[in-house]
């Protein structure tokens, strides 16, 4: 009877255990201010973000070592803010000519 209780209560675990959700995706428009090689961060002023925030200064992750190497302080920046949860992240990170503002390419 201990055992057929266990065995219970571990289907009832792991039937509520999910997949988190796939990231949501908005698009990003700023000036790269300071970048953090160890932390691979970008500071970035932000236009504001459609449907995600208004226009800030905050810390980005880039987590692709190449696309945070394509950054250089004072250069604008288009990107897609990826955002699973209470994390975010820069994905598709295009480093622009300061002003310019080109947007980033759509996944498929």
């Amino acid at each position: 009877m201990k055992l057929l209780s266990t065995l219970a209560l571990l289907g009832i675990l792991l039937g509520c255990a999910k997949a988190p959700p796939p990231p949501k995706e908005y698009v990003l428009k700023g000036e790269i201010l300071k970048l953090d090689p160890a932390g691979q961060l970008a500071t970035v002023k932000g236009e504001k973000i459609e449907g995600w925030m208004d226009a800030m200064t905050m810390e980005y992750p880039v987590k692709d070592k190449q696309e945070f190497e394509k950054l250089k302080v004072g250069d604008g920046v288009n990107a897609k803010v990826m955002v699973q949860g209470t994390d975010y992240w820069l994905s598709a990170v295009n480093d622009t000519a300061p002003g310019s503002a080109a947007a980033p390419a759509a996944s498929k």
